[in-house]
C-alpha cells in the first residue's frame, strides 16, 4: 500500500511519529523519576527521623540523667555532712540538689520513656533513701551531730548503693540505645549513599538511552534528509530523496520530494519567466529613466515661454498701466500674476525632483548652523511677523547640507506664515536622541492643522487655503516628506497637539545604505546655467526695450 506522496507506509512502531515517540518516552522517564524521587524522599527522611531523635532525644537524656546522678550525690554528701557535724551549710547542697532532682526528672520525663529508661527503678530508689535517711537527718536539730544518722549509717549506705545501681542501669541503657541510634544512622547513610549514586546512575543511563534513541531515531533521518535538501538545493534536482525515521519525518521526506518533482518540472517555465522578467525589467528601468528626464527637461524648457509671457506682460503693465480702462489692467495684472506663479510652481517643481537626485552630498552637518543660516534667510519674514524662534541643542548627522536647508527653511516658513492674526508667532525646534534615530518636532501657536488633512498636507499641490489667504504653492511639505524618507526618517502631523500645529519627524545619525549615492539619470544639469544667462540676457533686453 502507498501513500499520497508515492512512498511504503511505514508498519509497525515505525508508524509513530516523534510527538509519540517523545510522549511515550517522557511518560516513561517520569514514572520511574517519580519512583527514585519517592525512594529518596524516604531515605531523606528516614535519615532526618534518626538524626533528630539522636540529638534531641537520646543524647539529651544521658546528659539529663548524668546530671541527675550528679543533683544526687551532692544530696547524699550534704546529708552526711550535716549528719556527721550539725552545720546548716551542709543543707544548702542538699536543697539545691532537690530543686536539681526535680528539674532533671521532669526533663527526662519529657525525653524518654520512663520505663523503657528505667526512670521508675531510680525515683523508687530515690525515694526510699529520702524517707529512710534524708528527710529524718534533714529534720534533726543543728548544732550537734545527728544520732539517726549514726544508727542508720549501714542503711543509709545502701539504700544509696541501690540508687546508683538504678542510676548506672538507667545510663547504661541510654548509652545503649544512643549506640543503636548512632548505628541506624550511620546504615541510614550508607543506604542513603547508595540510593542516590542508584538513582545518579540511572539519569545518566535514561539521559544516555534518550540521546541514542534521539539520534537514531530524530537526528540520524533529519541530517540525511537535510543533506539530501542541500544536495537538491545545491541544483541537483534530479537526486531522489528516501526519506527514513519517524512516521512525520517520513512524510517530511515524501513532501520534499514531492515539491522537488514539482520544481523539477516547472524549472524549464521559471528560467523562460525568468528571462522575460529581466527583459521587461530592463525596459521598465529605460522607460523610468527616460520618463524622469523628459518631465526635467520639459520644465526647463517651460521656463523660456513662461520667462517671455511674464516679461512682456510686466512690459504691458508698465507702458500700458493707467493708459487703458480698468479692466484691462485688471486683465494684465491677472497675466503677470499667474506667470510669476507658474514660474514659481516650476521652480519648485525643480526643486522637488532634485531631492536624493542632484543634492546628495552627505557630510557631517552641525543642524545648529543649518538653523543658524535659515534664520538668517528668513530674517524679513520673522521681523515682519515678530515671530519668536527658539531650539534645543541640534545634534550633528551625516546629511546633505542643501536639503537640511530646504528641510527647515519650509518648516519653520511655514509656521511663520500660518500664524494667528491676534498672536506674534512663537516657534520651538525640539530634538531627542532615540536609539540609531533623531526625533525632532517643529511646535507653533499658529492656526493648526486639522486631523483630516494630516495625511493629505504630504501630498504634492495639496492646499488647505486658496492663494489669496496664504501664498505658496503646496509643494512644501511634499518636498519636506522627500526629504525625511531620504534621510531614512518617517514625518507626520502630531495630531494630539491643539494649540497649533506640530510636525513630527525623524533622521538618521547616519544615511541609509545607498541614500548617498542614489543612481542617477543622464538629465542635462549643466544646461540649466546657460539658459539662466541667455534669459537674463532677454530680460535685460526687453526692460531696455521698455
Amino acid at each position: 500500500m502507498t501513500g499520497e506522496a508515492g512512498v511504503s507506509r511505514p508498519r509497525g512502531l515505525s508508524t509513530w511519529t516523534t510527538r509519540q515517540w517523545l510522549r511515550s518516552g517522557v511518560a516513561a522517564s517520569l514514572v520511574l523519576l517519580t519512583l527514585l524521587g519517592l525512594t529518596g524522599a524516604w531515605i531523606l527522611g528516614r535519615t532526618a527521623t534518626i538524626s533528630e531523635d539522636l540529638v534531641d532525644v537520646k543524647s539529651p537524656a544521658l546528659t539529663t540523667s548524668i546530671r541527675l546522678e550528679s543533683a544526687l550525690l551532692d544530696q547524699e554528701t550534704g546529708i552526711r555532712g550535716y549528719g556527721l557535724t550539725g552545720n546548716e551549710e551542709f543543707l544548702v547542697p542538699y536543697r539545691q540538689g532537690l530543686q536539681d532532682q526535680k528539674t532533671y526528672t521532669a526533663q527526662l520525663a519529657q525525653l524518654v520513656d520512663g520505663e523503657a529508661a528505667g526512670s521508675a527503678a531510680v525515683e523508687k530508689n530515690v525515694r526510699i533513701w529520702q524517707e529512710r535517711i534524708a528527710e529524718p537527718v534533714a529534720a534533726s536539730p543543728p548544732g550537734t551531730a545527728s544520732p539517726l544518722a549514726a544508727a542508720r549509717a549501714t542503711e543509709g549506705k545502701a539504700a544509696f548503693d541501690d540508687v546508683r545501681s538504678a542510676l548506672a542501669a538507667q545510663q547504661d541503657q541510654l548509652r545503649a540505645d544512643r549506640v543503636k541510634a548512632r548505628a541506624d544512622l550511620l546504615a541510614t547513610y550508607d543506604l542513603r549513599n547508595w540510593v542516590f549514586s542508584a538513582i545518579a546512575l540511572v539519569i545518566l543511563a535514561m539521559a544516555g538511552l534518550v540521546f541514542e534513541g534521539m539520534r537514531r531515531g530524530v537526528t540520524s533521518p533529519l541530517e540525511k534528509l537535510g543533506a539530501d535538501a542541500r544536495r537538491v538545493a545545491d541544483g541537483d534536482f534530479s537526486h531522489t530523496i528516501v526519506p527514513s525515521g519517524p512516521a512525520d519525518v517520513q512524510r517530511l521526506g515524501a513532501e520534499i520530494d514531492s515539491m522537488r518533482q514539482r520544481l523539477l518540472r516547472e524549472l524549464a517555465f521559471t528560467e523562460q519567466a525568468r528571462s522575460q522578467l529581466d527583459a521587461q525589467a530592463a525596459d521598465l528601468k529605460r522607460s523610468n529613466a527616460e520618463l524622469e528626464q523628459f518631465a526635467y527637461v520639459a520644465s526647463h524648457d517651460l521656463q523660456e515661454p513662461l520667462r517671455k509671457v511674464s516679461s512682456f506682460t510686466q512690459l504691458l503693465q508698465r507702458r500700458y498701466g493707467g493708459a487703458l480702462d480698468a479692466r484691462a489692467d485688471q486683465y494684465i495684472d491677472f497675466a503677470v500674476d499667474g506667470a510669476n506663479r507658474m514660474q514659481t510652481l516650476i521652480n519648485d517643481l525643480l526643486d522637488f525632483s532634485r531631492v536624493g537626485r542632484v543634492h546628495h552630498t552627505h557630510q557631517d552637518l552641525d543642524l545648529g548652523e543649518v538653523m543658524k543660516n535659515t534664520l538668517s534667510a528668513l530674517s524679513m519674514s520673522v521681523e515682519e511677523s515678530g515671530a519668536v524662534i527658539t531650539h534645543d541643542p541640534l545634534p550633528t548627522l551625516v546629511a546633505d547640507p542643501t536639503q537640511m536647508g530646504m528641510l527647515w527653511q519650509n518648516l519653520i516658513g511655514n509656521a511663520v506664515k500660518f500664524r494667528r492674526s491676534d498672536e506674534a508667532p512663537a516657534v520651538h525646534v525640539s530634538a531627542e536622541r532615540d536609539g540609531a534615530l533623531w526625533r525632532f518636532a517643529v511646535t507653533d501657536n499658529g492656526i493648526g492643522i486639522a486631523p483630516e488633512y494630516a495625511e493629505k498636507v504630504f501630498v504634492i499641490f495639496q492646499r488647505l487655503h486658496t492663494k489669496d489667504a496664504y501664498s505658496g504653492s503646496g509643494i512644501g511639505l511634499a518636498m519636506c516628506k522627500k526629504i525625511v524618507e531620504f534621510h531614512g526618517g518617517t514625518i507626520e502631523i502630531d495630531s494630539t497637539y491643539t494649540a497649533g500645529a506640530r510636525i513630527a519627524f525623524t533622521l538618521a545619525a547616519a544615511p541609509p545604505e545607498g541614500a548617498a549615492q542614489p543612481e542617477d539619470t543622464a538629465l542635462p544639469e549643466t544646461d540649466a546655467p546657460e539658459q539662466d544667462a541667455e534669459r537674463g540676457a532677454d530680460q535685460q533686453g526687453l526692460e531696455r526695450t521698455s
